[in-house]
C-alpha cells in the first residue's frame, strides 16, 4: 500500500513559562500511514501524542523534521487533513445539517449538492431524524457523531482524531468505537487516531504506535491482526486481543521497546 502520511524525525521543543525552561516534548518521531490504514498513537500522559497530531494537522510547527501528506510537505492546516477534537467543535448556532454542510459551503459547493452530501453522512453516522437539531439538543455521543460527519463530508485525505471519545460515558464510547471501525471500512478512510486508552487503540486499529514518556519517542510499532468487523462482546474475550493489550501495557509502563510489526 502507498504511504499517504509520512512523519520524518519530528522533534518539538517549547519554552515552559512556569518552569522558565525549555521542554522537549517530542524527539525524533518517525512513522508512516498507508492508504486506508487505521493507525493509533498511544503513550503516557504528557508524552507529546496530541502535540504530534497538531503538527500533522498543521496547527503547530515542529522544531525539526517534516510531515508529508501525499508527498507534499505540510506547512499549515489544509483540506487534505480533517481533524476531530475531543471537544465537539460544532457551531452552536447551526443545526446538525448546517454544521455538516459548513466546510462544503466554504468550498463553494452548490446548496443542493452540499445538502445531498450532508444527508449521506448524517445517515452514515446514525443521525437521521436529527438534521434540524442544534448541538445543545444532542447528547454527547450524537455531537461527536456530527463532528465526525462534518469532517468526513469534506473528503479529507487523512482523518485525524484527538481522543474524540474521551468525553462520553463508557457504553457510548464502545458504541462509537464500533461505529467508527465500520465507517472507516465502508468509506476506506485513512485514519491517524490519538488516545491514552490501550484497549481503544487495539480495538480500532490495524497498527498501534506507542510513544515513551516525555520526550516522546517511538518505542513500539505493532500490527494488529484481528478480524473485522469488530464487536466488543466478541473481542473482549479474544486471546489475541488480550495479548496485544498486555504487550502494549508492558511496553508503555515498562518503557521497554518492542521492535517491528508483528502479529
Amino acid at each position: 500500500m502507498t504511504d499517504i502520511l509520512v512523519a520524518k524525525d519530528i522533534s518539538k521543543t517549547y519554552f515552559d513559562t512556569v518552569a522558565k525552561d525549555d521542554v522537549v516534548a517530542l524527539s525524533g518521531v518517525s512513522l508512516s500511514v498507508a492508504a486506508h490504514d487505521f493507525v493509533s498513537v498511544i503513550g503516557p500522559s504528557g508524552c507529546g501524542k496530541s502535540t504530534f497530531l497538531r503538527i500533522v494537522a498543521g496547527l503547530d510547527t515542529p522544531t525539526s523534521g517534516e510531515i508529508l501528506v501525499s508527498g507534499k510537505k505540510v506547512s499549515g492546516p489544509g483540506a487534505d487533513r480533517g481533524m476531530v477534537f475531543q471537544e465537539y467543535a460544532l457551531l452552536p448556532w447551526k443545526t446538525t445539517e448546517t454544521n455538516i454542510e459548513f466546510g462544503l459551503r466554504l468550498k463553494g459547493i452548490p446548496k443542493d449538492e452540499r445538502r445531498k452530501i450532508a444527508h449521506r453522512f448524517i445517515e452514515l453516522v446514525g443521525l437521521k431524524g436529527f438534521e434540524k437539531k442544534y448541538p445543545h439538543q444532542l447528547s454527547g455521543g450524537m455531537r461527536q457523531r456530527a463532528a465526525v460527519a462534518r469532517v468526513l463530508a469534506n473528503n479529507p485525505t487523512v482523518l485525524l482524531m484527538d481522543e474524540p471519545f474521551a468525553a462520553v460515558d463508557a457504553m457510548t464510547r464502545q458504541r462509537l468505537q464500533e461505529e467508527l471501525t465500520a465507517i472507516a471500512a465502508s468509506e476506506r478512510t485513512t485514519v491517524l487516531f490519538v488516545t491514552h486508552a490501550i484497549e481503544e487503540a487495539v480495538f480500532l486499529s490495524n497498527r498501534v504506535v506507542a510513544l515513551s514518556g516525555r520526550p516522546g519517542k517511538v518505542i513500539a510499532d505493532i500490527r494488529i491482526d484481528l478480524p473485522r468487523p469488530r464487536r466488543w462482546e466478541e473481542l473482549v474475550r479474544d486471546q489475541r486481543f488480550i495479548a496485544y493489550r498486555d504487550e502494549l501495557t508492558r511496553c508503555i509502563h515498562g518503557n521497554a521497546p518492542v521492535h517491528g510489526n508483528h502479529a
